[in-house]
């Protein structure tokens, strides 16, 4: 089964797409983790992506293409994989469609606006160790430091409440017409991903017919 996970920053795409792929027993694969492994493994791919990430740009939609090409030809997505941020935008989309990779399912997790920025701007990062936490949702015992290390916890960068909306704008802007792309194809499946994680990914299981 070949499976597009679509949501905006912080709709918890990623969550489930871990939490299914383990129940399907495929990949989930990011755009983020491809471009890092090619970074690390030294393809040339990865070294040409390595020039644009250090400068601060955005990797070329041919040169995630490609990398994506030589991620999925591993023996590990023989019975299929989960792409989770990956198409961005309807030009990455058609690529595939190029590529002859027919998709079987696109599960759209939709979250209100108000409510992931909500999520966002109440993360908190372990400046030391990298630990998780959310001033609401999973706040740390130790209030600013770290459970686990005693690190002081700080917000990132890309979680300011600006920094928040502005993606949401991109992300309304670029890849919400992939679900009217999809839709077309019958393919799209929409899911609430607000509430409990495991009663969100009961419901992915319940529409992949799983």
């Amino acid at each position: 089964m070949k499976l597009i996970f679509l949501g905006a920053p912080g709709a918890g795409k990623g969550t489930q797409a871990q939490n299914v792929c383990k129940l399907l027993s495929v990949p989930a694969i990011s755009t983020g983790s491809i471009i890092r492994d090619a970074m690390k493994s030294g393809t040339e791919a990865g070294l040409a992506a390595k020039e644009y990430v250090e400068a601060g740009n955005l990797v070329p939609d041919e040169m995630v293409i490609k990398m994506l090409q030589d991620r999925i030809a591993l023996p590990d997505c023989k019975n299929g994989y989960i792409l989770d941020g990956f198409p961005r935008n309807l030009p990455q989309a058609q690529a595939l469609d190029r590529m002859g990779i027919i998709i079987d399912m696109v599960v759209d997790i939709e979250v209100p606006d108000d409510i992931i920025l909500e999520r966002l701007v109440g993360r908190r990062i372990c400046e030391q160790c990298g630990a998780g936490y959310h001033i609401t949702h999973k706040p740390s015992a130790k209030g600013d430091k770290c459970e686990l290390c005693g690190g002081p916890l700080i917000t990132r960068e890309d979680d300011t409440p600006q920094v928040v909306r502005d993606r949401l704008k991109v992300y309304h802007d670029q890849t919400e017409p992939l679900k009217d792309h999809y839709h077309a194809a019958g393919k799209l499946a929409v899911v609430a991903g607000t509430g409990d994680i495991g009663d969100i990914t009961k419901m992915v299981m319940a529409v992949l017919g799983a």
